[in-house]
């Protein structure tokens, strides 16, 4: 096995591509002025300045000039970077979906502007904003690879303002050097744009990106240059106090808590290239709620982290081993913890702190320490969490990754075992990533140990795709061994031996209304090493995909399965539901249909029903969705899923509902209100989240949150509970 891993390794390599001819420049030029940012170009000194302009569609077709172009100006001064956007419309109704900071998704017009402050083609700084003036801010990390290495929790100080005018909005924007991190004495950063017009429906980029690729892929992406080099940037330091008041009832067990906490979280520009954060007493109280999510698997849902503290370069602990399988590190591990009735429950911060970043052009340096607090009242041991991971650049865009990981209990109590005490994993990981995009992969070997287990514990796995105009091929192979253990990972399955293969071919009609045709095989195969390589699990899953130059798309598909129960399991998740019986292997098949509607439309909607066999009976879903815009204020939303689950006696028969209507109001861009309701019979809760937000100065927050959660079947009170929490950024 050791051999075939190291040959594919070397493999990989042989498929690196030579790097990417920059086609496009422009210079940025220094200037003395002050500029006015308000949307109003009539400083004479943008007449000096040169453009980014000539841009590219992207989407209906990625062969032609831009219908409405786009022009971009660029100067910059001692402190901070001026741009200044015109950006040509059909007219002034433009789309969006609030007033409210980071939007993100279609269906609304936005320009979004990216910057690769080191030249490697692997992580970029993403600033946007729209005809409304609302802005965003993003972290790229990846490449641009999936959609994963695009997160926009990350937060910094900067101003920006739009002006929409008859047939165009203009956009001013100032963004501080200090909320880049680059090398002292920079040049030159790579530079792409990428704009949203709703209103001649093109989607267009400065440089060109073939519509195979991500939109914000980092490997297609001109100059700007700078007329002369970066200084030496400020060290600034961002202190983040807050207070925290809460007053919550729990009727299931007559408890209620009164509370008042006080933290702060501080974030330090360690020269130009580093971040250090600090977290004291940090406060992690729901203020943004998960969405529930109906699990009708054996297995555990990974949510997304919400926690600011987490979330610059979180790819550099983060984006280990295989995302879906047996990732290593998962942050959302930390802060929570299993009681003694094996429910999960908050475990306090004490405090903690991140360093990450550049260590020079190609090596990045990632290291967190954070301490949990001990409750021996539900037998929960004080424990230091500690990674320290390097990332050093390979060939044009690809890199070789090595961590460690250590969780150790502090003078852990009697109701600790040995075997609990510290938990600890090695790992080295080869990320593929051509110039071009056409060839991606990964590599990846990881080692666990615990306290006299310390032989074998290896996760490993590889993958290996190509893609190109008209075919995507991947190969995704993963071994993670029974004994294998990542306390502050996510691992859904161990002991298991799998091997998945995609296949997807896309065509593009040159007339009519249809964008492209898409078809794709996919196919996974699990093995059970320790049980004599038992065939456990097999998922076939074929379908096509029509996706309409107007943004509809129609899908219809087949999946083929075959699950072996190596222990009882009760899929309806009825506490008194007989389980299907354990050693035994089930086929089922199911059909599938899904339509999203056209999303620049005021309402629009998505469907998607599916019939079939499950286990040993039948499955009917519906999920359905619809999206409500009054321009620019209003945004109100309904998701549904629906299963019918039809098992024969003595098996259990059930109607499993989630229904989560939200309603989204900004009366301004400082104050936002919604509200979200969660109903789901199978948690047996309905659950409501109000929350008011005032954003009184940049960055700083007013929150009132109210939570409300009933029983569904008795529609008793279960817990309630209201939140007020105030924090300021501040720059000193």
């Amino acid at each position: 096995m050791a051999k075939i891993y190291a040959s594919l390794f070397f493999l990989f390599i042989i498929f690196q591509s030579n790097a990417q001819n920059q086609e496009k420049s422009f210079t940025v030029k220094l200037i003395t002025e002050e500029i006015k940012i308000d949307g109003i170009l009539d400083e004479s000194v943008w007449e000096k300045a040169e453009s980014a302009k000539d841009f590219h569609q992207y989407f209906p077709s990625d062969s032609v000039m831009a219908i409405q172009q786009t022009d971009i100006k660029m100067l910059y001064d001692n402190k901070t970077l001026y741009i200044a956007i015109k950006a040509n419309a059909e007219g002034r109704d433009f789309l969006t979906n609030s007033l409210q900071r980071d939007f993100r998704g279609g269906g609304i017009d936005q320009i979004s502007l990216v910057f690769d402050t080191f030249n490697d083609g692997t992580n970029a700084f993403l600033f946007g904003i729209n005809p409304f003036g609302v802005r965003r801010e993003a972290l790229i990390s990846g490449g641009g690879i999936t959609r994963n290495g695009f997160t926009t929790s990350w937060d910094v100080k900067w101003r920006g303002e739009s002006k929409i005018y008859d047939n165009h909005f203009i956009a001013e924007m100032a963004i501080p050097l200090t909320s880049f991190k680059f090398k002292e004495g920079e040049t030159k950063f790579r530079f792409n744009s990428y704009r949203l017009d709703m209103q001649t429906n093109e989607r267009t980029t400065w440089m060109k990106i073939p519509q195979n690729q991500f939109i914000f892929s980092l490997a297609f992406m001109g100059d700007m240059i700078f007329e002369k080099p970066l200084g030496k940037s400020r060290t600034p330091l961002a202190l983040i106090p807050y207070l925290n008041g809460i007053s919550a009832k729990d009727f299931e067990n007559s408890t209620s808590l009164n509370n008042f906490k006080v933290g702060a979280d501080a974030k330090i520009a360690v020269g130009n290239s580093l971040n250090l954060d600090l977290t004291i007493n940090p406060d992690f109280s729901t203020v943004e709620v998960d969405n529930f999510i109906t699990n009708l698997t054996r297995f555990e849902v990974a949510l997304p982290e919400r926690r600011q503290f987490f979330v610059d370069n979180n790819d550099l602990f983060g984006s280990f081993g295989g995302g879906r399988d047996a990732n290593p590190f998962f942050s959302r591990r930390i802060g929570i913890a299993v009681d003694t009735a094996d429910n999960t429950i908050e475990n306090r911060i004490i405090g903690g702190l991140r360093l990450s970043g550049k260590l020079n052009q190609n090596l990045r340096l990632g290291f967190l320490n954070i301490q949990t607090e001990e409750d021996s009242e539900n037998e929960i041991p004080s424990n230091n969490n500690m990674m320290f991971a390097l990332q050093q650049k390979l060939f044009s865009r690809s890199n070789l990754g090595v961590f460690f990981i250590n969780r150790q209990a502090i003078k852990a109590d009697s109701f600790l075992p040995e075997d609990e005490e510290y938990n600890r994993v090695i790992g080295l990981d080869y990320n593929l990533a051509s110039a071009d995009n056409s060839w991606t992969g990964k590599f990846y070997a990881h080692k666990s140990f615990q306290p006299g287990d310390n032989d074998g514990n290896y996760s490993l796995g590889f993958n290996l795709g190509k893609n190109t105009r008209n075919l995507t091929a991947v190969i995704d192979v993963v071994s993670v061994d029974e004994e294998f253990n990542s306390d502050l990972g996510f691992i859904r399955r161990k002991d298991i031996f799998k091997v998945a293969n995609i296949l997807e071919g896309r065509l593009w009609p040159k007339k009519g209304k249809i964008n492209r045709y898409e078809g794709q095989l996919f196919s996974l195969v699990t093995w059970r090493p320790n049980l004599d390589f038992l065939y456990s699990d097999y998922n076939f899953f074929a379908n096509v995909t029509g996706v309409f130059k107007t943004l509809e798309q129609l899908q219809i598909g087949f999946e083929k399965r075959f699950v072996y129960l190596t222990s009882e399991f009760e899929p309806t998740g009825k506490d008194d539901a007989l389980a299907l019986p354990a050693d035994q292997g089930f086929h089922f098949n199911n059909f599938q249909l899904s339509y999203q509607s056209d999303n620049r439309k005021l309402f629009s909607y998505s469907i998607r029903p599916s019939y079939g066999g499950f286990f040993n009976g039948n499955r009917f879903s519906m999920e359905t969705s619809f999206t409500l815009r009054f321009i620019p204020k209003v945004n109100i939303g309904f998701n549904a899923q629906y299963d019918h689950i039809e098992l024969p006696d003595p098996y259990s028969t059930a109607d499993i509902w989630l229904i989560s209507p939200r309603a989204n109001i900004t009366f301004s861009k400082s104050v936002f209100w919604s509200t979200l309701v969660q109903y789901s019979n199978q948690r047996d809760n309905l659950g409501i989240n109000s929350r008011l937000q005032w954003r009184f100065a940049p960055l700083s927050d007013l929150f009132i949150v109210y939570n409300d959660n009933y029983f569904v079947n008795s529609f008793m009170p279960r817990s309630r509970s209201i939140n007020l929490k105030l924090t300021y950024w501040l720059n000193i």
